[in-house]
C-alpha cells in the first residue's frame, strides 16, 4: 500500500534535477569556453528531458504524437522569438 502512495518517480526526478544543476555549476571552474558550453548544453537537454518525462508526464497519454508536436511547436515559437529579437535589436535590421 505504501509503495503505491510514495511518489518514487517524483523523488527520483527531484534528485536528478539537483544533481544536473550541481553538474552545471562545474562551469565556474577554470576551463575552456567550449567545454563550459558543452557541459551547459548537455545538462540543459537532460534537465528538460527529466522535467518533461517525470513531472509533465510527456509520453503517458494515449495520443503520444500530439504531445511531441506541441513540444516541437513550443520550441519553434521560442526560437523565432529569440532570433527575431536578436535580428531586430542586436543586428540592427530595423528602419
Amino acid at each position: 500500500m505504501l509503495k503505491q502512495l510514495f511518489p518514487i518517480k517524483h523523488v527520483a526526478g527531484y534528485i536528478s534535477s539537483l544533481v544536473l544543476s550541481a553538474v552545471a555549476l562545474v562551469i565556474l571552474l577554470d576551463m575552456p569556453f567550449a567545454s563550459k558550453m558543452a557541459i551547459l548544453v548537455v545538462t540543459a537537454v537532460l534537465q528538460a528531458s527529466v522535467q518533461l518525462v517525470l513531472f509533465m508526464h510527456a509520453g503517458e497519454s494515449e495520443d503520444k504524437k500530439s504531445v511531441y508536436i506541441n513540444i516541437a511547436y513550443a520550441l519553434f515559437v521560442g526560437l523565432v522569438t529569440i532570433f527575431g529579437t536578436l535580428f531586430i535589436f542586436v543586428w540592427g535590421w530595423y528602419s
